[in-house]
């Protein structure tokens, strides 16, 4: 509460969406702050509202500058300023999935899903052997695991982890080949990087 209100003072304004978020638009210049429990990471187009924003904080409160950000939940920055390119990355972080789920050593597949492939409610378990066969998968896992990558930094996910989470309530043998299919993909392309370019 302190700090919210300290911010404010310095004329930030606080995300209705998500209050770790904090932005600050002067004069066509911009500031945004973003909280991670007891982290703060700075962004704007402008280096002296940010020096000034540093220097407000520091008077305000026991902080400790960590340089330049390259690594922030599980996300890997990459930032190449002479020809305006700035990369995210989550290389480790797949590769963390990869081994947790037993596929880091498997065959990688060129895409994730092709025309052909058929989810339905059908291939859901449907009798007792079935669901006993399912309740030692870690399906609702992995799947939260490839939708966390694909709201970060991998939007060729999107379609696939949409379908496979249809069935996180009831997933059937067939829908845990599905995931294992998408883990190969993701084995065969964990350098893929989100990247944005100065235009």
């Amino acid at each position: 509460m302190k700090f919210d209100e300290t911010i404010r003072k310095f004329g930030f304004n606080e995300n209705e969406e998500d209050n770790c978020i904090y932005a600050k638009f002067k004069n066509g210049k911009f500031i945004f702050l973003i909280m991670y429990v007891n982290d703060i990471l700075l962004a704007s187009s402008n280096v002296n509202l940010l020096l000034k924003t540093k220097k407000f904080l520091f008077s305000k409160f026991d902080m400790k500058n960590l340089g330049e950000t390259s690594f922030v939940l599980e996300i890997e920055i990459h930032r190449d300023r002479r020809n305006g390119v700035l990369a995210l990355s989550q290389k480790a972080y797949l590769e963390k999935i990869l081994k947790k789920y037993g596929m880091h050593k498997s065959k990688p597949t060129p895409a994730p899903i092709v025309n052909g492939d058929s989810f339905g409610k059908h291939q859901c378990p449907k009798n007792k052997y079935e669901l006993e066969q399912m309740k030692a998968v870690p399906y609702a896992s992995a799947v939260g695991s490839l939708q966390y990558a694909q709201v970060c930094t991998r939007p060729d996910l999107s379609f696939v982890t949409g379908v496979l989470g249809r069935y996180q309530s009831n997933p059937g043998i067939e829908h845990w080949k599905m995931v294992k299919k998408v883990l190969r993909y993701v084995r065969g392309t964990t350098g893929l990087m989100l990247t944005y370019r100065k235009s």
